[in-house]
């Protein structure tokens, strides 16, 4: 086979429909967020304005995480060592396991180096070693969950997405005695909805069902300590795994679980994308316990960034830019077509210095492309007008508006 024939094909296609993801450079320049440096080959360094990063919060720049961070380099050095199971656990990994379990009401917490790593070891795991288990999961989850179930071996049913009468059809159809876990999200980040909850949760216990709830994109920015939609819904009690990440609102890196004791522990003993991986830097875990226990205690920054929101989707609509129905911080931009999201994202760095990174299939389905935008409590009203007028002048020039009158 001409291998490189092959690869060179398959990226020409992805460039002809539009598709091929071109990464921007930038620079982060810590103090200045939502402001970073763009870096292009061939032309000197300029400044652009950041309206698409999940650092959500912008915690990712503030003094208390970096001071955490920089004491702990100095006082443990750079790496952990390896796996905790070869070198051991650090303080640092202990004390942030602690606090994520605090956060969620759970008996214990385990750290893991990705909230994708976390969510295809948990579910591989489960679905794997409980005899006979069947997973039904929520038809927009993440890669990283259905990637898990797949592996896991275990039965697969996909439910529509957050149908709760299709997955009763589902349970009730199903043997009684087989294990059986319900895995969806809080937010779902491409369309900013979120998952009835306490409904799944109900309806999965009635029917010997484990609840597995990723909350990725709502851990810190939602309920009264951050501890995401499950908590702001009065919940937490009705979910018996959540997982979650450390990197966008808490702003650093790592992904977790919280549960019983023995769920987590059964976990830590038998995940082998935990056991085989070389544990978080002691530096990153203390800057993520930084990070949670001052959002948990700064609840203004969760009214701030809803705020934000808010403001951004009511000056969108005023402006007559085709803001998609979200009840979350997600605001996603309608293109419809992936050639023409590329060509507004070019249009909106190199004309207005505005970054925001097109959404294209398979991250979301074909003919639904879109620019997705996520306010900070950072951006300020000023930031807003200059973006809701380089996307007029963007939507214009591309004859955006024209198109979708037309259909």
């Amino acid at each position: 086979m001409d291998y490189e024939a092959f690869f060179s094909g398959h990226l020409r296609r992805l460039h002809d429909e539009g598709r091929y993801r071109v990464f921007a450079e930038l620079e982060r320049i810590a103090g200045a967020f939502p402001r970073a440096r763009f870096h292009r080959a061939g032309e000197p360094p300029r400044d652009v304005t950041v309206w698409c990063s999940n650092d959500y919060l912008a915690m990712g720049q503030h003094p208390v995480v970096l001071e955490a961070m920089q004491a702990t380099i100095g006082a443990q050095g750079s790496g952990a060592g390896g796996t905790r199971n070869i070198s051991g656990t650090n303080t640092m990994h202990v004390a942030l396991e602690r606090e994520l379990a605090s956060l969620h009401r759970k008996e214990a917490a385990l750290v893991f180096t990705s909230g994708y790593v976390a969510n295809e070891t948990t579910l591989q795991t489960l679905g794997a070693l409980l005899p006979g288990c069947e997973i039904y999961s929520d038809a927009f989850n993440h890669a990283s969950m259905i990637a898990g179930i797949r592996h896991s071996g275990a039965a697969r049913r996909v439910f529509p997405h957050n149908d709760v009468a299709q997955l009763e059809s589902l349970l009730a159809s199903a043997d009684p005695a087989a294990p059986k876990i319900v895995a969806f999200e809080s937010v779902y980040s491409m369309d900013g909805d979120v998952a009835p909850i306490g409904e799944l949760c109900d309806l999965a216990h009635r029917y010997g069902a484990l609840t597995y709830l990723d909350e990725v994109h709502a851990v810190g920015m939602y309920g009264a300590q951050g501890g995401g939609v499950a908590e702001r819904d009065g919940v937490l009690d009705k979910v018996d795994i959540v997982q979650g990440t450390l990197a966008k609102a808490f702003g650093v890196v790592g992904g977790y679980i919280a549960s019983t004791a023995a769920t987590v522990d059964f976990v830590r003993s038998c995940g082998s994308g935990f056991i085989f991986s070389t544990s978080m830097p002691p530096a990153i875990a203390a800057g993520a316990l930084a990070s949670i226990r001052y959002v948990r205690s700064h609840p203004e920054l969760r009214v701030r960034h809803q705020e934000r929101a808010a403001t951004l989707k009511r000056r969108l609509s005023a402006a007559g830019l085709p803001v998609m129905p979200s009840t979350t911080h997600i605001v996603p931009v309608f293109v419809g077509d992936a050639a023409l999201a590329k060509q507004a994202s070019d249009l909106l760095m190199d004309r207005h210095a505005i970054y925001v990174q097109p959404i294209n299939y398979p991250t979301v389905p074909r003919g639904t492309e879109r620019l997705r935008i996520t306010p900070t409590p950072l951006h300020t009203d000023e930031h807003v007008a200059r973006l809701v007028d380089a996307l007029q002048d963007v939507w214009q020039s591309l004859g955006l508006a024209a198109r979708a009158a037309a259909e």
